[in-house]
């Protein structure tokens, strides 16, 4: 399936309902508001396409940005492309599925070490997502690293645009859940930092306290599995 054709498959699985969904989350006009669902089974039919997901992702729209994040090869991305992608980032649900591709590639760390300094919104956003996923994904990030990273968002988070605290809160969890060694440091910064407020606009979405948010995760049976895990150093 070709570019137009792709364009005009998401075109005909929009909904006007899903729209007025994503505009109260954020999305901004050039959408057709398609489900996450029916995102990832074009995305299983279309399969791994990185020439398609370039031309998906310059289309600036944002059921197309999701898509090509799905279908884009990791190990065709640059570092070089991906600081061009990420400052064309403007709603905090593409972020998301963009920090995921990014947490796959090879240099992902490089890229989330700069973003986590930017004072962009969406950019800072970008790079805590991405170092949460690389968490979840088991990416060889050391304890010192992550310790270090607590004490970054323990100093930035409150002074932090919107999304990117949402972002940084949501590490402090990531840390806790996939790094069970780190839990009693994840949840004593939560504790310190206290509650985290994001504007999550007209939504009954909310950023989960992550010191109680880590605790639950480890209480559940498969959370209890993940402490066996060996530390890295």
């Amino acid at each position: 399936m070709d570019y137009a054709k792709t364009m005009a498959e998401l075109r005909k699985l929009g909904t006007a309902q899903n729209i007025k969904v994503y505009s109260r989350h954020g999305a901004g006009e050039d959408t057709f508001g398609v489900s996450c669902a029916n995102l990832g089974k074009l995305a299983k039919r279309l399969k791994t396409n990185h020439d398609l997901a370039v031309a998906l992702w310059g289309s600036g729209n944002t059921d197309a940005m999701v898509l090509a994040t799905m279908v884009a090869d990791p190990a065709a991305m640059t570092g070089d492309v991906a600081d061009r992608w990420v400052k064309d980032l403007d709603y905090y649900m593409v972020t998301d599925y963009f920090a995921g591709l990014i947490a796959k590639t090879a240099f992902a760390q490089t890229q989330i070490a700069k973003w986590m300094k930017s004072k962009k919104e969406f950019v800072r956003q970008a790079g805590y997502s991405a170092f949460a996923s690389c968490l979840n994904h088991d990416v060889d990030i050391s304890d010192a690293a992550c310790l270090h990273i607590l004490e970054v968002i323990e100093e930035e988070i409150h002074e932090s645009a919107n999304r990117a605290r949402h972002a940084m809160s949501m590490a402090i969890c990531a840390i806790g859940i996939f790094r069970p060694t780190l839990a009693k440091h994840a949840i004593a910064t939560a504790k310190r930092v206290g509650k985290v407020d994001v504007d999550h606009g007209e939504t009954n979405c909310k950023t989960p306290d992550a010191a109680s948010y880590i605790e639950k995760a480890l209480n559940h049976p498969r959370g209890k599995k993940k402490v066996a895990k060996k530390p890295k150093k």
